[in-house]
């Protein structure tokens, strides 16, 4: 597998709504030949990033599912660092703890010896797709097919919110007071079709309160939701393949088209630099924020 590179391929730029600048995004390189790849996050420490590999179906429990290691410029360092899972999803590091959601357990990996430590079950869990940590070191996964949301605090991994209000809970991000969610949509019943498609949804920490950003107004089938650093959001579109900059109010301005299967992305401020896994063609695509 190789990363190519693209020094100054210019990707589409919209003419900005009015209250906020959407970014211009130049593609750095893209590494192919990667398993399925679902979520990925940067370890600043250690100057790496880490890759999930459903390497299958993702609702299947195959032993199949691995953790990949990436130099910062595209490069494959270590394909299967981590093994002996089932389908990995999102992922989420705090310290020197890596967590994935692996279907109906949340997977504890230590980072300094690439070794699993823990798997925290959820025996009710349908569909465990995304993790994000808040400041206190606490854990978040949303159950996609259940409009649940666990939380690993203290050593328990345990139920922390039920609701339809979530309409199939996808990504999150936590930030503050709150955790931005990004919803799927609510859905028919036949597969993963949703009769309207999903939004950004907030989420107060404080008392669960669950609120759409802005109006509401549907944006797609989200997966990946990463913030800017400056209060909009980088969203994802994973059906119809659809990269979006969405404002604190919820303006919504389509970037690019990078293809179905655009999942669970992640923006790294201090490099500029935005992070597209393509679970369809096995890709890890990477762009310039500027």
């Amino acid at each position: 597998m190789r990363a190519k590179n693209f020094a100054a391929a210019a990707i589409l730029f919209f003419t900005p709504l009015a209250g906020f600048a959407a970014p211009q995004l130049t593609k750095l390189w893209e590494l192919d030949g990667l398993k399925n790849p679902e979520s990925v996050v940067y370890d600043a420490q250690r100057g790496v990033l880490y890759v999930s590999n459903v390497n299958g179906a993702p609702p299947e429990k195959d032993g199949n599912g691995f953790i990949s290691r990436v130099s910062p410029d595209g490069k494959l360092l270590d394909e299967s660092w981590v093994s002996g899972m089932n389908a990995p999803k999102g992922l989420a590091l705090h310290g020197d703890k890596l967590y994935t959601a692996d279907i109906d357990t949340l997977v504890e990996i230590d980072v300094a010896h690439g070794k699993v430590l823990h798997r925290y079950a959820a025996p009710q869990a349908k569909f465990l797709n995304d993790v994000t940590i808040d400041r206190q070191g606490r854990v978040y996964v949303s159950d996609m097919l259940d409009n649940t949301i666990y939380r690993l605090a203290d050593g328990r991994f345990e139920l922390w919110l039920k609701d339809e209000a979530l309409e199939s809970p996808n990504g999150l991000y936590a930030e503050h007071d709150r955790i931005v969610e990004g919803a799927w949509g609510a859905m028919t019943g036949e597969g993963f079709n949703t009769k309207t498609p999903g939004h950004l949804k907030t989420i107060a920490l404080r008392d669960k309160k669950i609120s759409s950003l802005g109006g509401g107004k549907p944006i797609g089938n989200l997966d990946g939701v990463a913030a800017n650093g400056r209060g909009a959001y980088f969203v994802t579109d994973w059906v119809t393949g659809k990269l979006f900059h969405v404002s604190p109010t919820g303006d919504t301005e389509l970037l690019l088209e990078p293809g179905q299967g655009s999942a669970d992305l992640s923006y790294v401020k201090d490099k500029k630099l935005l992070l597209v896994p393509m679970m369809s063609t096995n890709q890890l695509l990477a762009f310039r924020v500027n």
